[in-house]
């Protein structure tokens, strides 16, 4: 049986690996993940409900390591599908917060469990016997309670702990990370401005030219959007108030000659810029 479980182990991380590298952001690849992670956690079930461990040794290992790993990753990536069901869509702000809070629980988890965790992290054994061998548990020893609901042939008293931790120690990499990766973005954003609000340009024209242009650019789709939202960026841009658009604009609609005359006067400018270059 220790080689059956080996295999599935190998095959699991084979399979596993692609959805770690890929962009766990998305939907698609945690709901990936869960799912290869419960049907290689099914695999264990069955193989053990089919055989038997050699020694406690071996029983030990596949409860405190084994099957910890994939039952682990499937936590994670539970936890991790809710965690993006969940994350604002709002601003920097509210992300920051709720990254933060998330990040808050899994400390918490840390310190309410210390003395398990520390256990467990230092690679400790004397009680390995109590912990994860099935039907030998101490009831004094188990904090969980969940754990007397559990399918007893494939679990012991804490093998669920262990995953949990191992699915913590991963969400807290990927809490971390992204919410760096948020100040990285905030950052960016900030210096963006400044770059623009350094920016030497000014407006010369009249502001019904501008007006003209803006409409312009809409109409013929090299801009997509709104006129609103093209407006209020040259306005931006050029520390400028274009005031009520939309009634210039019916001036511009009620020429009588020339309606496009600024971009007339645009047209005649290049042509004779290429033409002075050209000579």
């Amino acid at each position: 049986m220790r080689k059956k479980i080996q295999n599935i182990l190998e095959k699991y991380r084979e399979e596993i690996r692609i959805v770690n590298e890929s962009d766990l952001s998305k939907f698609s690849n945690t709901e990936r993940g869960i799912l290869i992670s419960r049907k290689y956690l099914q695999k264990l079930r069955v193989t053990l409900r089919e055989g038997s461990f050699e020694n406690k040794e071996n029983e030990i290992y596949f409860f405190k390591n084994q099957k910890p790993e994939i039952y682990g990753h499937l936590k994670y990536y539970a936890k991790l599908y809710k965690y993006l069901l969940q994350k604002p869509r709002g601003t920097d702000k509210s992300k920051r917060i709720f990254i933060d809070s998330e990040i808050k629980i899994l400390q918490e988890y840390y310190y309410r469990n210390n003395d398990f965790i520390k256990y467990y992290r230092q690679n400790a054994t004397f009680l390995d016997e109590f912990y994860f061998l099935r039907g030998n548990d101490n009831i004094g020893l188990i904090s969980d309670t969940s754990y007397f609901y559990t399918d007893v042939e494939f679990s012991t008293s804490h093998d669920n702990a262990v995953a949990k931790i191992k699915a913590y120690d991963l969400l807290i990499v990927y809490y971390t990370n992204d919410l760096q990766d948020l100040k990285k973005q905030n950052k960016k954003n900030i210096d963006d401005q400044r770059a623009f609000d350094s920016l030497n340009l000014n407006w010369t024209a009249n502001k019904i030219d501008l007006i003209e242009l803006t409409y312009a650019l809409i109409s013929s789709g090299a801009v997509k959007g709104d006129i609103k939202d093209l407006a209020t960026l040259f306005e931006k841009t050029y520390d400028i108030d274009l005031g009520n658009y939309y009634r210039s604009f019916l001036e511009i609609r009620g020429r009588k000659e020339n309606p496009a005359r600024f971009l007339d006067a645009l047209k005649a400018s290049l042509l004779k810029k290429i033409h002075d270059l050209d000579s």
